[in-house]
């Protein structure tokens, strides 16, 4: 029997999400709603979905790491020859969107992108384990590439060429930053009747208003 999959469907009913519940600041509230979902333990609590339009204007979407967070906006690190370098290079607006079914909470987030500068780069890939390093230097990401077994042929050869001493910072990879512009919360709600708050960019402030369901 197949499977009905437009039987599937659950209630939302972990708790509502009220205007007086949420910080004047939606990277505070970000934060906050972060923390929660680490203290859950929900899996890969940082994963985000980033996506980004290429010049042709197709959509494209992959999972990327949150790796920082301030004021400023959102961070994350990738290789410049990606896809999503190319495209971010045509069309530096994005949209990330993180999913914490668990918590029955969505947070997403519109924005334009910059890159970070090469000292904040650097100071991250220094603190990545060693064989993340070397991957980064193997993988030309996104090209196509004939086998698995040449991906690891690559990499053993970096790992060969930098076994003594610190590996390098590649000049083609490293930091985004995503300065948002739209940052909206949702909470699942009983009967469809979903919880969802979008912060807007005010001039040097930020609006909020509810939104339908």
């Amino acid at each position: 029997m197949a499977l009905e999959i437009d039987q599937l469907r659950r209630e939302y009913l972990r708790g509502g999400l009220q205007r007086e519940d949420l910080a004047a600041c939606p990277i505070e509230q970000f934060q906050h709603w972060l923390d929660q979902a680490v203290k859950a333990e929900l899996k890969d609590p940082t994963a985000m979905t980033l996506a980004t339009v290429s010049s042709e204007g197709q959509p494209s979407q992959r999972i990327v790491l949150l790796k920082g967070l301030d004021q400023r906006g959102f961070v994350f690190y990738t290789n410049y020859g990606s896809r999503k370098a190319s495209e971010i290079s045509t069309n530096n607006k994005v949209s990330i969107h993180f999913p914490w079914h668990e918590l029955e909470r969505q947070v997403k987030i519109c924005g334009e992108v910059e890159k970070l500068p090469s000292a904040e780069s650097l100071k991250y890939f220094l603190s990545r384990p060693k064989e993340s390093q070397l991957a980064a230097w193997a993988s030309a990401q996104s090209r196509p590439i004939s086998s698995r077994q040449l991906l690891m042929q690559q990499f053993n050869s970096m790992k060969e060429k930098f076994a003594k001493g610190e590996v390098p910072l590649p000049d083609f990879w490293g930091g985004y930053r995503v300065r948002p512009s739209q940052i909206e919360f949702w909470q699942g709600g009983a009967n469809r009747l979903h919880d969802r708050f979008e912060y807007y960019r005010d001039g040097d402030n930020w609006g909020i208003q509810r939104l339908a369901p």
